[in-house]
């Protein structure tokens, strides 16, 4: 399975932007779409996950800003981030989970800043 991952750039604070990651292969419409970070100088940390289902959940520092969804008609997820902050600037990963079966996309750098 492949990923890649678009729509990162540089945002004002309290700005948005919508994250998206396509993903090639049959499994997508099965498997758990995730979305993690990692800033500067910090360990890679999970955002946000949406399963097969639709179910989602989010880390408690995003909670309320960012929105994860999925089309699986376009095999893509998305992550929609509202009222950025300087802290949420990091590379943004998305991967794809599907019992042992995982994979990584290159990552789109978020950059908040004035």
């Amino acid at each position: 399975v492949q990923l890649q991952a678009s729509g990162g750039g540089l945002v004002q604070p309290g700005g948005s932007l919508r994250l998206s990651c396509a993903a090639s292969g049959s499994i997508f419409r099965r498997s758990a779409m995730e979305w993690h970070r990692q800033a500067p100088g910090k360990q890679r940390e999970w955002v946000a996950t949406v399963a097969s289902a639709g179910t989602t959940n989010y880390a408690d520092s995003v909670k309320g800003r960012f929105t994860i969804s999925r089309d699986n008609t376009k095999n893509t997820v998305y992550l929609q981030m509202s009222n950025l902050r300087p802290e949420d600037t990091a590379v943004y990963y998305c991967r794809i989970v599907l019992g042992t079966i995982s994979s990584w996309g290159q990552g789109t750098l978020v950059t908040v800043s004035s």
